[in-house]
């Protein structure tokens, strides 16, 4: 944006006496407004128990009394009983809670959302049993049944990828969903040892259910060693963007891609961590070499504003495996763009 450059006799007129809330740019100052609200302090990032997107926390939230208060319902899903390879995605909602200061305002869409949204943490998806994955889904699928038929958008946070299959059972019960999927897998495999729940299989089974139109579903940044059980993402006609084929078709193709392929109608944006490169992203059960730079993931998710999105997730932060936190870094710096999103839609 351009702002008139003044000298500096004009620049001490107007800013020797201001405070640091105090903007003088029309958009700023509404940004500044909804923030800062009756004084130019802010709550410390570091104070006060850690919720997602430093949002307020309302305990045992997940009721649909509380729910039609909310626009966007921020929950944590903390099961990792679907996972393949290395576990410990049950983490993933402490990790993205614990990090502080994201947000509030965010450059490129120009929207600050907290101050044009009703959001709150309301806690984790409460679970009968630790043990047994058919009955976790079970609940995240009641659950989110019950957010559903509430006016909460719902933001969540995994878990393994496994959830979004049962969220999208609660989601698509009505009519069948688009889906926009960021991802090194397609996660379209069949069932394994006796589980169709596993990470590896949300989407086929989602597209069986009839909860997800694999017409208007896109899969980017795929990659790695897997491709031969993707089978059915081609066969159902699923639009499949491979990590490689980003770099030749340059993001701004990518997201029109993405546009067309999910149009106008309900969709849902899931996003895998593991979907950028583990130099960047290393918290995570099933890390791909090769994979999208933090920078190309935030232009992707920016180039989905205006679509109507009915839910999202951030899955797969593990992070036992994250030594210097950049993977719920970059967690939580997407969630905050979903959000973006949704206060655009709204």
């Amino acid at each position: 944006m351009a702002l008139e450059i003044l000298d500096l006799e004009a620049l001490r007129e107007r800013y020797a006496g201001a405070g640091g809330g105090d903007m003088f740019d029309p958009h700023f100052r509404d940004v500044a407004r909804r923030i800062f609200r009756d004084s130019d302090g802010r709550k410390w990032p570091f104070a006060d128990p850690a919720t997602l997107l430093d949002a307020p926390f309302i305990a045992n939230g997940l009721n649909p009394e509380t729910l039609a208060t909310l626009d966007v319902a921020l929950i944590g899903v903390p099961m990792d009983l679907g996972v393949t390879n290395r576990n410990g995605a049950r983490f993933g909602p402490r990790a993205v809670r614990a990090i502080d200061r994201i947000g509030p305002y965010e450059h490129i869409l120009r929207v600050a959302p907290m101050g044009m949204l009703a959001v709150a943490d309301v806690g984790d998806v409460p679970m009968r049993s630790r043990f047994d994955l058919s009955e976790c889904h079970a609940d995240i699928e009641a659950c989110y049944r019950m957010v559903s038929g509430t006016r909460a958008i719902p933001l969540s946070v995994g878990g393994d990828h496994s959830i979004t299959g049962s969220i999208l059972k609660a989601l698509g019960a009505e009519r069948p969903v688009g889906l926009i999927q960021i991802d090194a897998h397609c996660d379209t495999a069949g069932p394994y040892e006796g589980s169709k729940f596993h990470h590896g299989g949300p989407f086929r089974e989602a597209v069986l259910a009839g909860v997800l139109d694999p017409r208007r579903t896109v899969q980017i940044g795929i990659r790695g060693g897997a491709e031969y059980l993707w089978e059915f993402s081609f066969a159902s006609g699923m639009t499949v963007i491979h990590a490689e084929d980003i770099g030749e078709m340059g993001i701004p193709a990518v997201i029109a891609k993405a546009r067309e392929v999910v149009g106008g109608g309900p969709t849902y944006v899931t996003f895998d961590v593991d979907s950028l490169d583990p130099a960047f992203a290393p918290g995570t059960g099933t890390p791909e070499v090769g994979g999208l730079l933090p920078r190309e993931a935030l232009q992707l998710l920016r180039g989905f504003a205006g679509l109507d999105i009915v839910g999202a997730d951030v899955v797969e932060v593990a992070p036992q495996y994250d030594a210097t936190s950049n993977t719920a870094q970059v967690a939580a710096q997407v969630l905050f763009e979903l959000l973006c999103l949704i206060a655009l839609k709204k």
